[in-house]
């Protein structure tokens, strides 16, 4: 039987949308195995900054070379910003935009039928409209086989109305991921001047709620016992789902209130949500369910301390809202509660004050965890004018992330320490094989602490834990039972 990998860059949301192609094979019969033995890749590409680009190239080349006759797919925001650009790496069959990603399954999985028949030239293409009918009816997409004799050439199915972009339909189930993601909402209408995301991705574009609901109600039938909601803009989902009457659509808030109110899922984890999207319904849920359902677990963007650098990114909030929302949470779900937030450093014209005052609101609240990054220009944003303009030297880049590193650790120990000898509730996961030779599991707070549990457990399962020691780097040992 034919193998295949999915290879993920990014985000959760973004790994939402390879885990829907990886189920999506594994019901139809293909085993999932590692690049160098699989008849077909999946790279799931991000492009948020040049490194990520970068990265993926760098694996497409290597996966190529160590597995020449694998059948690579790029999807992701790399293949819809530069797909030209993707479809002339070694190796590469078909380049999939986020426009069309909904087809990426179909694509994949016609392309492991082809491994079987061991077909070497199959073509990926849209059929025109009046073609017959198209494997799975509606999506339009034709497999078909070159001329006798010639290569198929990379296909390339990537534009700007992005009418195929939704993978709602892919069952979430407790396989591969213990805690997989949902992703209920695509795209962003923000407008950050150093993002490219709209370009990638899109409009906003929410997932109905019914879809969703049914989504979880089969994980749990499934045996899942924690869902992770995701999203390009998360707290935005809902409002493209009025009618154009006055209703505006529902809120987060409300989304999430009948999932707990309506279903019987164990623990239900919300991923980034933007600081003004944390409104006082989403907050009463905190406090309401915290540490029950709703995991203790708040991710805010925050990206500058600084409220003159805040405005130059076009971001919707000022640093005192910023705090307004932490206290709140914390208000609300005490302090259990582990806050995580994204930094950047180097944003164009951030001079030394503006630095100072990043640096000083990130040591004033009590951050669990910190992503730190350097600002990168990509074309087609304002950040990239604002770059040729007014860079920050990479030698001060390098000097100011080396001090939030620092501090990151700092908070980081600080908050992990602050549970040495408490009994927190937890969900296993699957184990690396080396921390499993050593007779431990790996493990996940409910407020999003990771920790080697003493003893070998099956994954998915809700254990107690207790917080036996945490090293000097972060590292929690703990002791647990079920």
């Amino acid at each position: 039987m034919p193998g295949f990998h999915v290879e993920h860059f990014g985000c959760r949301a973004a790994r939402a949308d390879g885990e829907a192609v990886g189920m999506r094979l594994r019901a139809a019969g293909f085993v999932e195995t590692e690049p160098d033995t699989a008849d077909l890749v999946v790279v799931n590409t991000c492009s948020v900054t040049s490194e990520a680009d970068r990265a993926a190239r760098a694996f497409i080349r290597r996966a190529h070379r160590l597995n020449p006759s694998a059948r690579l797919v790029v999807t992701g925001c790399y293949a819809q910003r530069a797909p030209q650009e993707l479809a002339q790496l070694p190796g590469v069959r078909a380049v999939v935009g986020n426009s069309h990603k909904a087809l990426a399954p179909e694509i994949a999985l016609g392309l492991l039928q082809a491994a079987v028949s061991d077909s070497t030239n199959l073509l990926v293409q849209i059929a025109p409209q009046g073609a017959a009918a198209a494997p799975q009816g509606s999506s339009g997409l034709r497999l078909t086989q070159a001329p006798q004799g010639a290569a198929a050439a990379p296909q390339v199915l990537a534009d700007d109305r992005f009418a195929h972009s939704f993978l709602e339909d892919a069952p979430i189930l407790p396989g591969m991921q213990t805690r997989p993601n949902l992703k209920i909402q695509e795209g962003c209408s923000n407008r950050c001047a150093f993002c490219v995301i709209p370009q990638t991705r899109g409009p906003s574009k929410s997932m109905p709620t019914e879809n969703i609901l049914r989504q979880i109600e089969g994980f749990v039938a499934a045996g899942g016992r924690e869902l992770v909601l995701s999203g390009i803009n998360l707290g935005r989902w809902g409002r493209d789902l009025g009618n154009g009457n006055g209703f505006r659509g529902p809120s987060l808030a409300a989304l999430v209130r009948r999932i707990l109110e309506g279903t019987s899922l164990d623990w239900l984890r919300l991923s980034s949500v933007e600081p003004m999207d944390w409104d006082d319904e989403l907050i009463a849920l905190m406090r309401a369910y915290g540490g029950r359902r709703l995991c203790r677990h708040a991710h805010l963007p925050l990206q500058s301390g600084s409220d003159a650098v805040l405005r130059r990114m076009f971001r919707r909030y000022r640093p005192w809202h910023y705090t307004a929302k932490v206290q709140a949470l914390i208000a609300a779900a005490g302090p259990d509660l582990t806050i995580g937030a994204d930094v950047m450093v180097g944003f164009p014209g951030e001079s030394d004050s503006e630095f100072e005052e990043t640096l000083a609101f990130l040591q004033s609240l009590p951050f669990g965890y910190l992503h730190l990054f350097p600002f990168s220009p990509r074309p087609g944003t304002p950040g990239w004018a604002l770059n040729a303009a007014s860079p920050v030297p990479a030698p001060v880049v390098a000097e100011r992330m080396t001090r939030l590193r620092a501090l990151a650790a700092e908070k980081m120990l600080a908050h992990r320490r602050s549970f040495f000898g408490r009994t927190l509730p937890a969900i296993t996961l699957h184990t690396p094989a080396e921390l499993a030779s050593r007779g431990r599991t790996a493990a996940l707070t409910e407020n999003f602490l990771p920790v080697d549990l003493k003893g070998g457990f099956a994954a998915n399962q809700m254990v107690k834990v207790r917080i036996a020691s945490v090293a000097d780097e972060g590292g929690m040992e703990a002791e647990g039972n079920q």
